[in-house]
């Protein structure tokens, strides 16, 4: 995990319109503290961007895996008092479950009129910030052609090739077990074929690249973005939206209720889901959820993609349950 401190001094670039030397944003200031499952690097390149325009703020972020941010999240509203102003975390089930145990602030950003309205909660508790599919990553020097279907990684000639998540670490691969369990033609009895052909679980989606670009591991189940940014470097990967379709994760941010700084958490949320904050998702590597910003190359829009998925109140109320069953299978 990582906690570190992101505040940026310059002034707006030209590519990032400002309203600060209007008065409204330099009146926006104190600190922000922002927990969040992104990658380190791309969390400081958003603080920075968020401070050119709101250059009083002083960003301060938490990072870890959504599960054990949301662990930090009940262990502090335990001890009495939530730290976190705000929250971009993996998956909408894990938003849904904060919002049942009434840690949410309502607020409807102006830009939400950008965002599809199915990628928002209609009582304005979260909204999704960008479109993450899981996807499968193939080393293209151990595997001559990219599979595109999911049975490849059950196949005997797979036998101990691939590695995934775990979802007790990754929200994004929690809300995969929940969805592939649910699924027609997959279900448990797939997920228990994974791990009678070598499945290997390790913590994270990163890990799990990592794993797959060194060539450690011939497959992997990842999100979109990493193994583009990958094969972008030139690493040997190849990146597949399996046929029979593929879970899809939002990253949403919220507020929480008790948020100590709520003009600055409202005005975070503004700019993430602004046009310049969806552009500068894109130019990070991440497909953007607004309309009208075009993903970067090598990763599909949602429109592109056959989604699978599952009831969201199902999925939330059974998360626990799930990764038990999942401890079960995999012995994790």
């Amino acid at each position: 995990m990582l906690i570190f401190s992101g505040c940026a001094s310059q002034g707006p670039t030209a590519s990032q319109p400002s309203d600060s030397g209007n008065g409204a944003a330099n009146e926006i200031s104190g600190n922000l503290s922002f927990y969040t499952s992104q990658p380190e690097e791309d969390a400081g390149k958003l603080a920075d961007a968020f401070n050119a325009q709101y250059p009083n703020v002083k960003v301060n972020i938490f990072r870890s895996g959504t599960e054990e941010v949301t662990a930090k999240l009940q262990a502090e509203r335990q001890a009495g008092k939530i730290q976190a102003d705000v929250l971009l975390l993996a998956d909408s089930v894990t938003f849904e479950s904060l919002k049942k145990d009434d840690l949410l602030l309502s607020y409807k950003s102006p830009e939400l009129s950008e965002i599809p309205a199915a990628l928002v909660d209609p009582d304005g508790m979260y909204a999704g910030t960008k479109v993450m599919a899981t996807v499968l990553a193939t080393n293209t020097q151990k595997v001559t052609t990219a599979p595109d279907s999911w049975q490849a990684l059950v196949a005997a000639d797979s036998k101990d090739a691939s590695i995934m998540p775990s979802p007790l670490y990754s929200g994004a691969a929690a809300y995969n077990i929940g969805v592939f369990s649910r699924t027609d033609g997959f279900g448990w009895d797939y997920l228990q074929q994974l791990k009678d052909n070598g499945m290997s679980v390790i913590k994270g989606n990163g890990a799990v690249m990592k794993a797959v670009a060194s060539g450690e591991k011939s497959y992997g189940l990842v999100v979109d973005y990493m193994v583009a940014r990958e094969k972008a470097k030139g690493s040997p990967v190849e990146l597949t939206y399996p046929k029979e379709g593929v879970p899809v994760i939002t990253e949403p941010i919220g507020i929480m209720k008790d948020a100590a700084n709520v003009p600055a958490a409202q005005a975070f949320v503004d700019f993430v889901l602004s046009e310049e904050g969806q552009k500068l998702s894109a130019e990070i590597g991440y497909a953007p959820i607004r309309k009208g910003v075009v993903p970067p190359e090598g990763l599909r829009s949602i429109e592109e993609m056959t989604m699978l998925s599952a009831d969201l109140v199902q999925l939330t109320d059974e998360r626990e349950a799930d990764k038990q069953q999942f401890i079960k299978v995999f012995g994790e």
